[in-house]
C-alpha cells in the first residue's frame, strides 16, 4: 500500500510556481494577485484561508484578505465583488463559502467574473469544463487529477466510483476523469445517498473517490483488493486520547480500507494540501491571460 502524499506534491507544485514567479519579477513582469473575502468568522473557513495568505507568501504571490461583518448584506458582498472584478491589479480572487444564511450563494458565485473565477465555481467556467474547453478548474478535482498523474495511476479504461454529487467535488470529478486526459478516460459511476446496492458497487470500482460528506463512510468490506483510494472528506470526531478532544477523519475508515488498497490519501494531508495548490495554479493562469 502506497501512501498518496497530497502534502509533498503540493510543496512540489508551490515549488515549481515559485520558481515560475521569480523568472517573472527577474524580467520585471507585474506578479499574480490572489483576493479572498471572508464573510464572518467561521473557524474552518478562517483557517482554510489563512492558508491560502500563507500559501501565497511562500510563492511570491501577492495577497490581500477582505474580511466582512457576519450580518454584511447581500449588496455589500456583491458591490465588493464588483469592485475586484473591475481592479486590474487583482488577477484572481475566491469568496470563501459558505455564506451566512441572508446572502444567496448562488447569486454570489454569478456575480463573480469568470475571468478571475479562479475557484472555478461560475456556471460559463463549468460548462466550459463540461465541454473539455480551456478553463479553470474547480481546485479539488483538479487537485485529485494532479495527485492521480504524478503518481502514475493508471485511469484509463479503469472503473471509478465518485460518492458524492456536489457541484464542489463530486460532480465535477465525475465529468473530468471520464474526459480524454492523461487521468481520464474512465468509466464514471456517481453514487450519492439514494443509490441503491452501494456495496456491490464500490467493491467493483477500481478507484473510489469519496467525497460523501459522512465520517468513515466508506469501510474495508466495501472495497476489493489493490483499490486506488482517495479521500475527500475532513471531519472533527471526538476522541478524549487527543490533548484538543478530537481528532480529524476522512469520508473513509482508515485502517480497514488501507489493508485491501493499493494506494490511499491520508486525512489530513492528502487531498487538501492539493486543493490549496491549484488553486494557486489558477491564478498563475488569470494572471498569464489563458487557462489550462
Amino acid at each position: 500500500m502506497t501512501i498518496l502524499d497530497g502534502k509533498k506534491v503540493s510543496n512540489d507544485i508551490k515549488n515549481e510556481i515559485a520558481e515560475h514567479v521569480q523568472s517573472m519579477i527577474s524580467k520585471g513582469e507585474k506578479v499574480p494577485h490572489l483576493a479572498a473575502i471572508l464573510v464572518g468568522s467561521d473557524g474552518a473557513s478562517m483557517t482554510y484561508v489563512n492558508a491560502k495568505v500563507k500559501a501565497c507568501e511562500r510563492i511570491g504571490f501577492k495577497s490581500t484578505l477582505i474580511e466582512m461583518p457576519e450580518y454584511t448584506s447581500e449588496e455589500e458582498l456583491l458591490e465588493k465583488i464588483h469592485f475586484l472584478n473591475n481592479n486590474d491589479d487583482i488577477d484572481g480572487f475566491i469568496v470563501q463559502l459558505p455564506l451566512p444564511e441572508q446572502i444567496d450563494e448562488q447569486k454570489v458565485l454569478m456575480a463573480v467574473d469568470p475571468d478571475k473565477d479562479v475557484d472555478g465555481f461560475h456556471p460559463t467556467n463549468v460548462g466550459r469544463m463540461a465541454l473539455d474547453l480551456p478553463t479553470f478548474l474547480p481546485a479539488t478535482p483538479y487537485g485529485i487529477m494532479e495527485l492521480l498523474e504524478r503518481y502514475q495511476i493508471e485511469t484509463s479504461g479503469k472503473n471509478v466510483v465518485v460518492m458524492g454529487r456536489s457541484h464542489i467535488v463530486g460532480r465535477p470529478m465525475s465529468i473530468l476523469m471520464s474526459q480524454k486526459r492523461p487521468a481520464g478516460d474512465a468509466t464514471v459511476t456517481v453514487v450519492h445517498s439514494r443509490s441503491k446496492n452501494l456495496n456491490e458497487i464500490t467493491r467493483g470500482a477500481d478507484i473510489i473517490v469519496a467525497a460523501i460528506g459522512i465520517s468513515e463512510f466508506l469501510t474495508g468490506e466495501m472495497v476489493k483488493e489493490d483499490a486506488v483510494i482517495i479521500d475527500v472528506g475532513i471531519t472533527r470526531v471526538p476522541d478524549q486520547t487527543k490533548k484538543s478532544g478530537y481528532r480529524l477523519a476522512g469520508d473513509v475508515e482508515f485502517e480497514s480500507v488501507s489493508k485491501k488498497a493499493s494506494y490511499i490519501t491520508p486525512v489530513p494531508g492528502g487531498v487538501g494540501p492539493m486543493t490549496i495548490a491549484m488553486l494557486l495554479k489558477n491564478t498563475l493562469l488569470a494572471r498569464e491571460g489563458y487557462t489550462n
